[in-house]
């Protein structure tokens, strides 16, 4: 079945699509859609080439349908790599933006960077916030009292 009939078919409804307002965007919960989008170019399911960029306990995994599978294999059809944490973050959007460019999906070149990019920084120990300081006159009064 041709990609283009795929999106005819689930377009205007399925399980993954995400509608919050009557006339706002509409977003897509499928794996495979790095920019969480509803669109053509965007969708993992109509688009024989797809590149998933998520999150794993390690690391991030990155998942590839493989081009010459068929149609129905769907665990043996894709092709994951997981990078570690310990690799440093230049050199994991590197490997994310190559699996783009190297002819799979270029188009999605700056998506797979932004969504490896933003997995990252969720994957950071958050700084430790630092005590608030007292401020005002009132402030100053009670401290010179005690």
């Amino acid at each position: 079945m041709s990609s283009d009939l795929q999106w005819l078919l689930i377009r205007k409804n399925n399980s993954y699509m995400v509608k919050r307002v009557a006339e706002g965007p509409i977003f897509s919960r499928e794996p495979g859609n790095l920019r969480n989008l509803h669109s053509f170019k965007y969708s993992g399911i109509a688009n024989a080439k797809t590149i998933d960029i998520s999150d794993s306990g390690s690391g991030i995994q990155i998942a590839t349908r493989k081009t010459k599978t068929s149609p129905h294999a769907v665990r043996t059809g894709k092709s994951t790599s997981s990078l570690r944490n310990r690799s440093g973050g230049r050199r994991t959007l590197g490997i994310a933006a190559s699996y783009a460019k190297r002819g799979y999906r270029p188009d999605l070149r700056t998506a797979a960077i932004g969504r490896a990019s933003a997995l990252l920084a969720a994957q950071k120990e958050p700084k430790p916030t630092p005590e608030k300081k007292a401020r005002g006159k009132k402030t100053r009064a009670i401290e010179q009292s005690a």
